[in-house]
């Protein structure tokens, strides 16, 4: 898996187009880890960076603490517990 490196000098890279989306070839020295990235504008520029996900049940807890917490209308709805009665299954 590719590493992050230290920031480096602008390198030129080829724009195309992928059916309706424009597409950038990313150099192999820019290569980013994973198989999804975050895009967003800063002005003119478009800022790119690996999507990243937890790699352990701490790192993934932590996550879910970022989340708001459940409301009413997120919790199981009251089922009836009926007991198991007797079934003739032949």
């Amino acid at each position: 898996m590719p590493t992050l490196r230290t920031p480096s000098r602008p390198k030129e890279a080829k724009l195309f187009r992928n059916n309706r989306s424009q597409a950038v070839r990313i150099p192999v020295e820019f290569e980013l880890p994973g198989d999804r990235v975050l895009i967003h504008r800063e002005g003119s520029k478009l800022i790119i960076e690996p999507v990243t996900r937890p790699t352990n049940i701490v790192e993934l807890l932590a996550e879910w603490r970022k989340e708001a917490p459940l409301g009413p209308e997120d919790q199981f709805p009251a089922i009836e517990d009926i007991p198991a009665q007797p079934e003739d299954i032949f």
